[in-house]
């Protein structure tokens, strides 16, 4: 009977053909289908980019000789309606095990991605942190109308051509589709990006920057409200400790210990960065202790500045700590840098190493493992630093070099005082 079924099988597919039908009929697990190029189906997204795509279509007939000859009206009716160019998906071609009505789109899963995803995460300062990086690339960088398949958010990855906002998205959609169980596999775009360029800025930039909010000042309008017009003193003073400490923007907003910074038993000067930040608590000492009297960084006015600026916000409302970390790049573009916050961050990192301090003493200090510290931070090690290494090297080694060398000519004077002394010794005993 089997092999009865698939002459038949073969025969219907040649009448189809010979009528040029652009339709055959397979069998599969025991069922008849129907194969045929067709439009894309609703809310499915080629990652091709193609307008139609091969689809097989069950349409519950069973792989029998009846069923051959409804699968063959079938075929014809689909057929017709290709030619015709009046095909739409609707149910009977859609089947019940694949309408698309019932899949919700992006927009209806955003409004419970915080509500599912911690059912399976404990609530913290820092999982909040986690969860809002996720939620903002995902809504960012999708259409909230389109239906929550993989073809779709694949697609949204596909359109991010920067790499690094490609790579940060694919994080986020990630941690979105194991929160709603959506198959997807996402390996193909997971690659860290190549190194993209960076501009350290030197110590004498890192200086001249501080300088350039007061020319700021001088060259601003006069039109300014008078609640804002000093506000530029507290994004210099921010600028200021992300320089002297190396700190990311959040860790200067969330739950700063402001007594402590200012407490005359701050005698090693560092800034305690708040247990619900990032990689938890720590105390970081300065790169440069002299930056902080240079910036004036110790000043009571900026620090209340701080203060109040952060009082009008929900510490830990992770959405407004980001508003505050974005106007922190927002002033750095305004006074003209050529550099970003997060560079001064690589720049401590830098010049720690130059200078000689231990790897593990200096990722700690910037709260983050050696590993991250030599892959993440050392690879934007420029030409220039790299200049600036290797001549501070042979300068330590020509200074070395001039040690042993006074050494060894102090050795040489002390043995010919010590020779002169025996002949004055020896004249000496002659005479008497």
């Amino acid at each position: 009977m089997n092999a009865k079924l698939l002459g038949e099988l073969a025969q219907l597919n040649l009448r189809l053909k010979s009528a040029k039908t652009r339709v055959t009929v397979r069998e599969s697990n025991g069922s008849l289908q129907l194969r045929a190029t067709l439009p894309i189906k609703p809310g499915e997204v080629d990652t091709r980019g193609r307008e139609k795509k091969q689809y097989n279509i069950s349409l519950n007939i069973p792989a029998n000789l009846d069923g051959l000859k409804t699968a063959e009206e079938e075929a014809y009716e689909l057929g017709k309606l290709i030619a015709r160019k009046t095909f739409v998906w609707n149910d009977k071609y859609l089947g019940n095990g694949a309408r698309k009505k019932d899949i919700p789109t992006i927009g209806e899963l955003l409004n419970r991605f915080e509500e599912e995803y911690f059912k399976k995460h404990q609530r913290t300062t820092k999982s909040e942190h986690t969860f809002f990086y996720y939620y903002s690339r995902t809504r960012r960088f999708t259409n909230p109308d389109d239906l929550a398949t993989a073809d779709n958010l694949i697609h949204a990855i596909e359109k991010i051509e920067q790499g690094w906002s490609r790579y940060n998205a694919v994080r986020a959609f990630s941690a979105f589709c194991l929160t709603f169980d959506i198959d997807i596999d996402l390996s193909k775009y997971s690659q860290i990006p190549e190194n993209n360029s960076r501009k350290i800025p030197t110590d004498e930039e890192i200086i001249a920057g501080m300088n350039k909010f007061a020319e700021y000042l001088e060259c601003r309008g006069h039109q300014v409200n008078k609640n804002v017009k000093d506000s530029w003193q507290l994004w210099r003073w921010v600028y200021g400790m992300l320089a002297v400490f190396g700190l990311r923007p959040r860790e200067i907003f969330i739950n700063p210990d402001i007594n402590w910074w200012l407490s005359q038993e701050n005698i090693d000067r560092t800034w305690k960065v708040d247990k619900n930040c990032k990689t938890g608590a720590r105390q970081a000492l300065p790169l440069h202790p002299g930056w902080i009297e240079l910036f004036d960084l110790r000043n009571p006015l900026y620090v209340e500045m701080l203060v109040n600026t952060i009082s009008q916000k929900n510490q830990n409302n992770h959405a407004e700590i980001t508003a505050l970390t974005q106007r922190v790049s927002w002033w750095f573009r305004r006074v003209g840098l050529d550099f970003k916050p997060y560079d001064l961050r690589h720049a401590w990192a830098i010049r720690a190493h130059i200078l000689g301090i231990p790897i593990k003493a200096a990722a700690d200090n910037l709260g983050h493992s050696v590993q991250v510290h030599t892959q993440t931070y050392q690879r934007w090690f420029s030409l220039d630093m790299r200049k600036l290494a290797i001549n501070q090297a042979l300068s330590k080694k020509s200074d070395f070099e001039k040690l042993k060398e006074e050494n060894l000519s102090l050795k040489e004077e002390n043995q010919w005082l010590k020779t002169e002394l025996e002949k004055l010794r020896g004249c000496f005993k002659s005479r008497f």
